[in-house]
């Protein structure tokens, strides 16, 4: 069975929210595209001692600064689809109350006749966390936690009832419900987060490293697995950002999904070996424009599955 394929949407700051998310969505799924993604980054430090990912030195990006809040962008998307799953590869799960996001997680499934996928991650940066964190950086793991545990209650039958840390819940009814069971999945890279993975989640939100380091990581995910008693089997969803270019790349020293067309291509194949489930391909922060990026979108569909992706 092919990989299924998913498209970033337009969120950074060169593109027109309000039109290019619609219009991006609603071609993306004319296309084949089976979901249509977002992430979520809350700001923008001009100045911080703190490097991307925490590495220090290491500057952040530009297309960092300035992009849209991702539930919004998902609804934009919402509206203007049918079909297309919308998921959120990551949303930075503590930075937001926990019942207000199940709630709004649950509206946009109702809504959207169940196509949302809640991706989750404990996020980096510092500044985010003093800006919005509802529980300090240090206890990022736990605040995952609640928010996980609370969306499940949410979610579920009435009455709800929960008590945690921020999040204290005496039987009540809580609507809209999503329209079906809403699949929690998670980034994860070291063994408490993939521990939490298998017990709590239904599925894996890697970012690619390079085929054969992700191919060894969903071996260890699945051992684990195996390990830890799960009967369910586990979803996975692939990041790729891509930087696309007009021209071929030479050379031996090219990036991890750099390139044309064709090379781009060439990196999906040797990623969609590793069987997993679907891949979504991130193109925005290389494409000028929504016009763009619906062009190269579509020329990587159609190579990709000509390709045997």
């Amino acid at each position: 069975m092919a990989t299924r394929l998913g498209l970033g949407l337009p969120q950074n700051k060169q593109y027109d929210i309000g039109r290019d998310v619609p219009d991006v969505a609603r071609t993306a799924e004319e296309m084949g595209y089976e979901s249509l993604w977002v992430y979520e980054r809350a700001l923008f430090p001009l100045d911080s001692s703190q490097g991307l990912y925490g590495v220090e030195g290491l500057p952040w990006p530009e297309s960092y600064r300035g992009v849209a809040e991702p539930l919004v962008t998902l609804t934009l998307a919402a509206a203007a689809t049918h079909r297309a799953r919308l998921g959120t590869s990551v949303l930075v799960a503590p930075l937001h109350v926990p019942f207000q996001l199940a709630k709004a997680f649950a509206t946009l499934d109702a809504a959207s006749g169940g196509r949302v996928v809640a991706g989750f991650g404990t996020g980096w940066s510092l500044d985010e966390y003093a800006a919005a964190a509802v529980r300090p950086f240090e206890q990022r793991g736990k605040a995952l936690d609640e928010v996980i545990d609370v969306c499940r209650a949410v979610w579920g039958a009435d009455p709800v009832s929960y008590e945690g840390t921020v999040t204290k819940l005496s039987s009540v009814a809580v609507a809209p419900k999503p329209a079906r069971p809403i699949p929690i999945l998670l980034a994860a890279s070291n063994s408490r987060a993939l521990r939490r993975l298998v017990d709590k989640a239904d599925g894996w939100l890697p970012v690619s490293v390079g085929a054969e380091r992700i191919a060894a990581q969903w071996r260890e995910l699945q051992d684990l697995a195996a390990e830890r008693g799960r009967v369910t089997p586990l979803q996975s969803v692939l990041r790729v950002n891509a930087s696309y270019s007009a021209k071929a790349y030479d050379g031996a020293d090219r990036a991890l999904f750099q390139g044309d067309v064709d090379q781009i291509v060439e990196d999906l194949v040797a990623h969609a070996a590793v069987g997993l489930d679907e891949i979504l391909i991130d193109l925005q922060t290389s494409t000028r424009d929504a016009e763009e990026l619906k062009d190269v979108a579509a020329a990587v569909y159609t190579a990709a599955r000509a390709a045997g992706v």
